[in-house]
């Protein structure tokens, strides 16, 4: 059918597909999905703009840090991985003159805690190992308990110090967190009493208190060094930063003789013993170099335990306490008259009673006139009294300065008191200058008399005293005439001859004994010093020795009786310890026996 007038155009003809059979094996593909891509460029670009502003202030601050604020963060970063090791000096030790220790420093332990790190990680709650932990270090549970928590907030806390090894070990073997064992050094005294008062102690953190301790801390102290390390969390060393030197402490070498030394102090304490006294003291000094070979005190105590000592037995009384030396001054007084032509040689000095500002002088074996001899072997009072009134007052001040009395030693030792002399004196009554004469108004230490004797034994030459080991020669200075000196010195001997009691076997000695009063609280009192000074071998002086016994009450308190003694045992056993001749003449020793045969008596000398 055919249609006119049609506004429609006629469209194109359809294709017609035609559909190819596939085999039924190939399956057809799935049909390919296309998506619609959505791309805005403004989000791009500000995305990208944030990326790279974040990245800016990241790169300005780490900048910043490590340009401008680096030391502030760098020093929070060291304090948290920055490790400081101490490494220690070991105090110096104290030797005599041949080497042997005095004093010296042994490694002990120091038991500390850490409460917080306890109290974080409840160690504590182990009751059996703090009740262990609790015993060793003498406390109850609840008194250690009572501690820690106390210090909570702490990181350190000294449990106990200078323990030692097994009472430590077992500590260790505890593991209670928390506690830990650190090593510090003891000071150790193998003489023990012997030379106590002059070796004197440390306190517990190793620094000197008294005597030698005290006085050469200085140099016995070393200087610590250190290791500085860097430290993961872990604690192990991950790098070295540097290293502080650490300097060695110097050992002291004294002039001791642990020798004679033990010997000094053994023979005063028994004579302090005998004679019930408060205390004896003894200084030996050798003539030639003026060094202390002994110093010794009784009573003493043990260094090594100083629980429940008394300070007074501390003292080192050969510095430290000061007594009228009595007659050991009259050799001086002698001499100075000697010197000054005040007297002859051979002069006859009248003796007899008298009295200087309505004052008697009084001798113990009066005698109506003396020689200068017999004025030293009686220990005459008046003798020296009637010489004294011949010169000035200036005269004998100046002799007993020029000896070492009412000087400083200069040893360097703590405590030492120089004494009364007075010499700078202006007025000085009568019966003052009679009495200074045997040794009153004034006030001496025994290690000054041993040095005025030391001055006689060297016949005039007067050297300092040292209590370090020195090398001779040592040069002195002539303070005395020699030939005078000497003549102090033989009359010193006669003084000896006539005692016995100082003499010496074999030896030839020369001594002065002396007995003076005790002053307590500005006034004499009935107690009384002994003293006993003197010097040996007399045809070559190598050693002065002073005795002084305090106080004696067994009965007898004369210098001659209660010192001499004394005198007589150190000196003899220095002078043969140290190998010097005997000097004096061998004297015939005979003895009686009788024999009997066949009943009848015979007597054989032998």
């Amino acid at each position: 059918m055919v249609r006119f007038n049609s506004s429609k155009k006629p469209g194109k003809p359809k294709k017609t597909i035609r559909k190819l059979a596939q085999p039924a094996s190939v399956k057809p593909n799935k049909p390919k999905m296309v998506f619609e891509k959505c791309f805005l460029r403004g989000r791009y670009l500000i995305a990208t703009s944030f990326i790279f502003l974040g990245l800016g202030a990241l790169v300005a601050r780490a900048a910043y840090v490590q340009s401008v604020n680096s030391e502030i963060l760098s020093g929070e970063a060291d304090k948290r991985s920055l490790r400081k090791d101490d490494v220690l000096s070991v105090r110096g030790s104290i030797l005599d003159r041949n080497g042997q220790l005095l004093s010296v420093s042994v490694p002990m332990s120091a038991i500390v805690a850490e409460p917080r790190l306890m109290l974080k990680e409840n160690a504590l709650d182990d009751k059996e190992r703090i009740k262990a932990l609790a015993n060793e270090l003498n406390m109850t549970p609840a008194e250690l308990v009572k501690k820690i928590e106390k210090n909570a907030k702490s990181g350190f806390l000294y449990l106990a110090r200078q323990v030692e090894a097994s009472k430590a070990n077992y500590i260790r073997d505890l593991k209670i967190k928390g506690i830990s064992l650190e090593t510090e050094p003891r000071r150790f005294y193998p003489r023990v009493e012997e030379a106590a008062q002059l070796i004197g102690f440390t306190n517990i953190d190793g620094k000197g208190i008294e005597g030698v301790e005290a006085s050469f801390n200085s140099m016995l102290v070393g200087k610590d060094g250190a290791r500085v390390v860097r430290k993961d969390k872990r604690g192990n060393v991950v790098e070295h930063i540097a290293d502080e030197k650490k300097y060695d402490a110097q050992d002291v070498t004294l002039s001791i003789d642990e020798k004679l030394q033990s010997m000094v102090y053994r023979e005063i304490k028994k004579a302090v013993t005998e004679n019930n006294a408060e205390s004896g003291t003894a200084v030996l000094v050798d003539v030639r170099t003026g060094e202390v070979l002994a110093m010794a005190t009784a009573p003493s105590y043990n260094p090594n335990n100083l629980a429940n000592v008394k300070d007074e037995l501390k003292r080192n009384r050969a510095i430290t306490d000061t007594f009228e030396p009595g007659s050991t001054v009259k050799p001086f007084v002698v001499l100075t008259a000697l010197q000054r032509g005040a007297v002859r040689r051979d002069e006859v000095i009248n003796t007899g009673s008298f009295t200087v500002s309505g004052k008697e002088i009084v001798d113990v074996a009066p005698r109506p006139q003396q020689t200068l001899d017999e004025i030293l072997i009686n220990s005459s009072n008046r003798g020296v009294s009637r010489l004294a009134l011949r010169m000035p007052p200036s005269a004998l001040m100046d002799t007993y300065q020029s000896a070492g009395l009412g000087k400083d030693t200069e040893l360097g030792l703590i405590g030492e008191q120089r004494g009364v002399l007075n010499a700078n004196r202006k007025r000085w009554a009568d019966i003052e200058r009679a009495t200074v004469a045997y040794g009153y108004g004034i006030t001496s230490t025994p290690l000054q008399i041993a040095r005025a004797y030391a001055t006689l034994g060297s016949f005039g030459i007067y050297r300092p005293l040292s209590i370090t080991k020195v090398d001779p020669p040592v040069i002195g200075q002539r303070v005395f005439s020699e030939k005078i000196t000497k003549d102090i010195v033989g009359m010193l001997e006669k003084v000896a001859i006539k005692n016995k009691r100082a003499m010496v076997e074999g030896y030839r000695v020369g001594v002065k004994t002396g007995t003076a009063r005790k002053i307590e609280n500005g006034h004499y009192v009935n107690k009384y010093v002994a003293f006993t000074a003197g010097i040996a071998p007399i045809s070559d002086p190598r050693y002065a020795l002073v005795i002084l016994i305090n106080d004696p009450k067994a009965g007898q308190y004369y210098g001659g009786a209660v010192s001499a003694p004394v005198f007589s045992s150190i000196m003899g056993y220095t002078l043969r310890a140290n190998g010097i001749a005997p000097d004096a003449e061998p004297t015939e020793k005979t003895a009686r026996r009788t024999v009997r045969l066949s009943d009848q008596k015979f007597e054989k000398m032998n």
